[in-house]
């Protein structure tokens, strides 16, 4: 197949395209906007590979994506690309409404017109997978209750109302106008090419700075965490194998409080790292407790039954492996770290939209 991939220069994009360079035959198109999110230092594994092409598009520029729909002719759309930080939707939501809405809706819409221009033969095989949250959810009252597909959404802060939404005109254009859709809902993605401002590479970087690590509240809020790795797994597999119209959640069977996660990272920097910052006798010293944010959610659980049945999928790795990969990956990529915490790598972006 020829993979249209929306997103991929950011932290779940990359991911599932270098597996899909580097594991499938498959082609890649990959659209990025390239906001601060999106980094192309990232997919430098895979930036030469004759499979992979990369445009410089928002998917809210209608014009832009049919030209790019025309001249690549895409057999399937994953569609990743969205604004994804619940502080910075709290402080600005405009962008959350445009790019994870509009954006949306304008991809669905070039995505139908592509469809419609299909053979008769080649049709049916057309996919339109959206990824989206498990934050469209709500949050989970129930203590021992999981999210499963039919659980009603409840979405609390402006970047989950926000996806919620785009995930009802993912259905609607199936219904409606019988595009093929598939929908998947994960848990928390962590792992490599992790963007700084979220909570595992945060502990990690700031550990090693001998910075405070920032725990909202108590660090009584529960997660389960999925290795990134996993999920481009299962994304592909989706893809693959699920039926048009379904709504399959990926978890990693790895719920975790936010205070343990801060003090697993802290605990294996003793052993990766054992050479304190100046005046840091342990890494577990600099944990800080700051102001719980607004509408935060207590607690996000998946039910990942249905594709472990139908599709086979399972992931590979426990919490504490993949987050041992992950401490390991950013002890050994001090670089791309620094890179992204002093805004160089945006140069590459900056020079493209000149």
């Amino acid at each position: 197949m020829k993979i249209l991939v929306t997103g991929g220069a950011g932290f779940i994009g990359s991911a599932l395209v270098r597996h899909l360079i580097h594991h499938t035959p498959h082609a890649v198109v990959n659209v990025d906007k390239l906001t601060y999110a999106g980094n192309l230092e990232s997919l430098a594994p895979v930036a030469d590979d004759p499979r992979y092409a990369f445009e410089h598009r928002d998917i809210c520029d209608a014009a832009g994506l049919a030209d790019v729909f025309a001249r690549h002719r895409p057999d399937a759309v994953m569609h990743l690309a969205a604004e994804s930080h619940v502080d910075r939707s709290i402080d600005g939501p405009s962008a959350f409404i445009q790019t994870n809405m509009v954006g949306t809706y304008t991809l669905l819409e070039a995505a139908r017109r592509h469809w419609l221009t299909l053979d008769e033969s080649a049709r049916p095989g057309f996919r339109f997978h959206h990824i989206s949250t498990d934050e469209v959810y709500g949050d989970l009252a129930d203590a021992g209750g999981l999210f499963t597909e039919t659980t009603p959404y409840a979405p609390s802060s402006p970047y989950s109302a926000s996806k919620a939404g785009s995930d009802h005109l993912v259905r609607a254009w199936h219904r409606t106008y019988g595009l093929p859709v598939l929908v998947t809902n994960c848990s928390n993605n962590y792992g490599p090419y992790h963007f700084p401002e979220k909570l595992i590479p945060l502990v990690i970087l700031n550990a090693l700075e001998g910075k405070p690590l920032p725990v909202y509240g108590q660090g009584l809020q529960i997660r389960d965490w999925l290795y990134v790795e996993d999920h481009a797994r299962a994304l592909l597999r989706v893809l693959e194998a699920g039926a048009p119209g379904e709504t399959y959640n990926i978890g990693g069977h790895n719920e975790q409080r936010n205070i343990d996660v801060v003090r697993a990272i802290c605990d294996l920097l003793e052993t990766l790292a054992p050479q304190h910052p100046a005046g840091v006798a342990h890494y577990r010293d600099l944990i800080t407790h700051v102001a719980d944010r607004p509408g935060h959610d207590l607690r996000y659980a998946i039910d990942a039954g249905k594709i472990q049945r139908e599709l086979g999928w399972t992931p590979q790795e426990t919490f504490d492996s993949g987050l041992r990969k992950t401490v390991q990956w950013y002890l050994a990529h001090r670089d791309w770290c620094r890179n992204v915490q002093d805004g160089s790598y945006q140069r590459q972006r900056l020079g493209l939209t000149a």
